[in-house]
């Protein structure tokens, strides 16, 4: 529904006290945000997080913190692990490849004496 050049959702109304009112709008203004957009990052917030405005922050910050806490250690020893398992072998296998081996060194020409080089052509002509 439009009205007069404004959005084109609906309002509702809801009671709230004066100074809450107050208080949400410097917060609405501190982010630079409309108060119905601020009101749903609150709510999302609260409801991703699984928090409670009610309930001790302290305990429910410390269970998350233990949670990242082991994720973060999970994916460190996945890491190491990977490494281990597959980085550490593929590394050496490549250097083993381009190591530098000396080649055998075999002489190209080999000096034949008169009577050899002659055995040699006659023993082509006898096989034809």
């Amino acid at each position: 529904m439009k009205v007069k050049g404004k959005y084109e959702y609906d309002y509702t109304a809801v009671n709230l006290k004066r100074d809450v009112v107050k208080r949400f709008g410097k917060l609405s203004r501190k982010l630079s945000k409309p108060q119905s957009e601020t009101l749903d990052a609150m709510i999302d917030f609260f409801e991703w997080h699984g928090f409670s405005p009610f309930d001790k922050m302290e305990h429910s910050l410390l269970i998350e913190l233990l949670k990242n806490r082991k994720r973060t250690e999970a994916v460190i020893a996945l890491m190491k692990d990977i490494e281990k398992h597959q980085t550490k072998p593929t590394i050496a296998m490549i250097q083993a490849l381009f190591a530098e081996v000396e080649p055998i060194k075999k002489p190209r020409l080999i000096e034949k004496t008169p009577e050899e080089f002659k055995a040699q052509f006659e023993n082509k002509k006898t096989d034809l």
